[in-house]
């Protein structure tokens, strides 16, 4: 007889954290060039001030994502944009910028900068697309999930309850090989595999139906996404207080380029 592995979707109605738009942040900054022998004094002092800026921006954007890295990993199931979140300097201080006091050669500047977010918008490069089997279940109905890259890619498969745990569906202990194929339809669990993903209430849940979501995040290069969660059967399963696992997400994706990843989701509806 066949292995079945049920899947106890969480019943908890409760509502989904939305992103909230980041402000504007005030950062200090230092950079520094070394002087070459053809440098002018101007290409010096300009090469020290872009290195202060890469800094600024860089430490702003760390506060971005940090500011959403503190809530529960019911984030991932809205857009992952936020992961996408470069700076921009809109103003610009110099606060001091002299000569290194040691090394003679080394021109120093420091600065304080405003950076503001900028969300790009994604152009050409990856694309994903996901679907499932059904989208209102009743309890005992089997889900399959479908999906498609536009690229040869890596495929992560999210299931997010409605408390904010997150079920890492794929890779998992009986499928490591997330490697998928440009143009070419998948499904999850496979025809062939002993998995078998059904929608359950709680058996104290008294409300009438539950929503929840299916998130999947595909990259170009085998990336290691995510920290160890604990082990549920064959899976990866982060529980609400996780949030080093949403924060670990976000930086990984914001460190990689836009064009290099994607995203997509899907809501289904679990009705008794």
């Amino acid at each position: 007889m066949k292995r079945i592995l049920t899947l106890c979707f969480v019943l908890f109605l409760i509502p989904f954290v939305s992103l909230a738009a980041e402000k504007p942040v005030w950062v200090t900054a230092e950079g520094e060039a070394l002087q070459g022998e053809l440098d002018t004094l101007k290409e010096i002092k300009a090469r020290a001030r872009r290195d202060a800026q890469n800094k600024a921006v860089e430490m702003a954007v760390g506060t971005f994502i940090k500011s959403h890295t503190l809530v529960s990993n019911s984030q991932v199931a809205e857009d992952l944009i936020y992961a996408a979140v470069r700076g921009k300097i809109t103003k610009e201080k110099t606060i001091t910028a002299d000569w290194d006091a040691q090394n003679r050669h080394l021109y120093k500047i420091t600065i304080k900068a405003l950076v503001e977010p900028v969300y790009p918008e994604k152009g050409g490069g990856l694309f994903a697309k996901l679907h499932l089997s059904k989208t209102d279940l009743k309890e005992g109905d089997e889900v399959k999930i479908f999906y498609s890259v536009s690229e040869d890619a890596y495929v992560y498969i999210f299931s997010i309850a409605a408390d904010g745990s997150v079920t890492l569906l794929l890779p998992n202990a009986n499928m490591p090989d997330n490697h998928t194929r440009a143009g070419r339809a998948y499904q999850f669990p496979p025809a062939d595999n002993r998995i078998q993903l059904k929608a359950m209430f709680l058996p104290d849940y008294k409300g009438a139906f539950a929503e929840e979501r299916i998130k999947i995040v595909a990259t170009r290069k085998k990336e290691p996404l995510l920290p160890l969660g604990f082990k549920e059967g064959v899976f990866h399963v982060y529980d609400e207080k996780s949030t080093g696992m949403i924060g670990d997400l976000i930086r990984r994706l914001n460190q990689m380029d836009l064009a290099d990843w994607a995203e997509a989701a899907a809501v289904y509806r679990l009705k008794k």
